[in-house]
C-alpha cells in the first residue's frame, strides 16, 4: 500500500498488489467502541461507575489508536526523510497521514508556535454518518448526539498520538466535537526529556 493512488488496470489478481476497503475502517470504529464497552463491563462484572467504565473504555480505544498510528507511519514514512521541526511533522499527519486514514486533508491547522496545534476536520469521516434525532426542543438532541458521538474520537486521537510517538514527538491529543460532523483535534506536545 502507498500514499500514490493505483494505477489503471485496477488488477485484483496482482499477488503484489495490496488493497484496503475504505469502508473497512468506518465498520471497525462503529463496533470497536461498543466492544469496548462490553468488555469493560464483562471484566468489571457490572460493579463500575459509569464514569470508571468510561474512563476504562477511554484507555482501551486510544491504545488500540496507538499502535495503529505506529504501524502506520512505521509502514508509510519510513521513505521520508527526516523532518526539520514538529510543525513539519504535524504538517504530515495533517495532509498524508490524514489523507490516508480519512480520505481527506484536515480542513485548517493552528498553532501558537509554542507547541499547541489545533487540527479542524469540518466534515470528519467517522462522524458523517451518525444520525441525529430532528425536531425536539432546542438543540437538546443535537447535544445528546454529540455527547454519544465523543467515544468515537478516541481511536482517532490514539492514531494521531501513535503516529507523533512513531516520529519523536511525544504529545497530548485531545478531540471534541460540538457539532455533528465535525471535529477538533488538539495537540500539546511535550517537551524532551
Amino acid at each position: 500500500m502507498s500514499f500514490d493512488p493505483v494505477p489503471p488496470p485496477y488488477n485484483h489478481l496482482d499477488p503484489t498488489a495490496r488493497f484496503l476497503s475504505s469502508s473497512a475502517l468506518d465498520f471497525l470504529l462503529i463496533e470497536v467502541v461498543p466492544m469496548s464497552y462490553r468488555i469493560n463491563s464483562e471484566i468489571s462484572e457490572g460493579e463500575g461507575e459509569e464514569e470508571e467504565e468510561r474512563e476504562a473504555a477511554f484507555y482501551r480505544l486510544e491504545g488500540i489508536g496507538y499502535r495503529v498510528g505506529q504501524g502506520l507511519v512505521e509502514r508509510f514514512a519510513k521513505d521520508r526523510g527526516k523532518f526539520g521541526d514538529a510543525l513539519d511533522v504535524i504538517k504530515f499527519v495533517c495532509k498524508d497521514l490524514w489523507g490516508l486514514v480519512f480520505r481527506k486533508q484536515v480542513d485548517n491547522l493552528k498553532t501558537n508556535h509554542r507547541g499547541v496545534y489545533v487540527l479542524t476536520d469540518n466534515n470528519f469521516r467517522p462522524l458523517s454518518r451518525m444520525s441525529v434525532e430532528t425536531g425536539g426542543r432546542s438543540g437538546g438532541a443535537q447535544q445528546a448526539a454529540v455527547v454519544r458521538a465523543q467515544p468515537f474520537l478516541w481511536v482517532p486521537c490514539g492514531i494521531v498520538r501513535g503516529a507523533l510517538a512513531a516520529m519523536g514527538i511525544q504529545a497530548t491529543v485531545q478531540a471534541e466535537t460540538t457539532e455533528l460532523p465535525g471535529a477538533v483535534f488538539q495537540i500539546k506536545t511535550l517537551p524532551a526529556k
